[in-house]
């Protein structure tokens, strides 16, 4: 019922190659380190798009959760514990965070939840940065270990001092996120997600637990938020309330809406053709914001599903184009 044609695969297979093989033909280690915070948030944006995209909720706390992650994995490496055990624990801590504010949270519905998981984002980024003991205040948190070497057998031991490596780190983080979405969109469970999105008092009507399927969305979500976090906290050496604050969640929000809402690829390509996109952009200074309102808004009008869905509405015409050739020149042998 879900499987992709198969031209579609091959530009998967096609596009996973360019990716491994990306270390190899980017220019400078500036760029390179784009490109790693890119992938970091491409999973944070991807992991947004299954509460708001399929799902339907707009949450507006998703730097939080990010920046919960983030301090989980600087606090305890900074303790002692290893990354591998930090960075799971850190992401378990912020699904439970998820799980009691969604369980506030999600009992009001559309405007109302948008509002309050917006409130208690900008309470955790005030707490960030006045809980000086914990979070080092608008200091932030430095000298954070980077991930602790791991061995592979046949390959032998990986470190993750040098940039390429940090960059196949966060690319199989990736991976396998859009691989866990892509098996829980297109599942039963993934239905529910989106019959709750499409009409959820009519999910309610049909017997599905519209409130436990929210929170169940809501606490993945944040889940894979929080792991993003954390690896962006190894990766960069330091977190500050700014990696926590209601910016990031705009920003995770704008990719997603430039990227292709509801759209698997559409957070991946977002996350990354905006802030490279904004990096070119930086000689014109602040009028780059110009440019990047004038864009948002085109988008809005005339590609409401982003990218991904231009790209959708362009192949749609090709191939009725197509169609329509085939079909006239049955005619004329006729």
């Amino acid at each position: 019922m879900f499987t992709k044609p198969i031209h579609t695969k091959i530009l998967y297979l096609v596009l996973l190659v360019a990716a491994l093989l990306l270390p190899f033909y980017v220019p400078d280690r500036y760029l390179f380190q784009i490109v790693i915070m890119s992938i970091l948030f491409a999973i944070a944006t991807a992991s947004m798009n299954l509460i708001i995209g399929y799902t339907g909720q707009a949450s507006l706390a998703h730097g939080a959760f990010f920046g919960i992650g983030a301090y989980g994995v600087a606090i305890m490496t900074k303790a002692g514990l290893s990354f591998w055990l930090a960075l799971p624990l850190s992401a378990v801590i912020t699904a439970f965070a998820g799980l009691l504010i969604g369980a506030l949270s999600l009992r009001t519905r559309g405007h109302y939840f948008a509002i309050v998981t917006l409130c208690f984002g900008v309470i955790l980024w005030i707490v960030a940065g006045n809980w000086i003991e914990l979070t080092g205040g608008h200091n932030g948190i430095f000298g954070i270990a980077r991930p602790s070497p791991i061995t592979i057998p046949f390959v032998g031991q990986i470190e993750f001092n040098s940039q390429t490596a940090q960059f196949y780190l966060a690319l199989a983080f990736l991976l396998l996120t859009l691989f866990a979405l892509n098996r829980i969109v297109y599942s039963i469970l993934g239905l529910t997600f989106m019959a709750v999105r499409n009409n959820e008092p009519l999910a309610d009507a049909v017997g599905i637990n519209t409130f436990a399927t929210k929170l169940l969305s809501f606490v993945v979500s944040n889940f894979i938020a929080g792991m993003a976090g954390g690896i962006y906290a190894s990766i960069i050496g330091a977190v500050g309330p700014s990696a926590a604050s209601h910016m990031v969640t705009f920003n995770f929000l704008i990719y997603l809406i430039l990227g292709g809402i509801a759209t698997l690829p559409g957070a991946v390509i977002g996350a990354f053709a905006i802030p490279i996109i904004m990096e070119f952009m930086q000689f014109l200074g602040d009028y780059r914001m110009l440019i990047f309102g004038l864009l948002l808004v085109v988008v809005i009008i005339y590609f409401p599903q982003g990218f991904v869905g231009g790209l959708r509405l362009l192949n749609q015409k090709i191939a009725a184009w197509r169609q329509s050739r085939s079909t006239e020149a049955g005619h004329v042998k006729r």
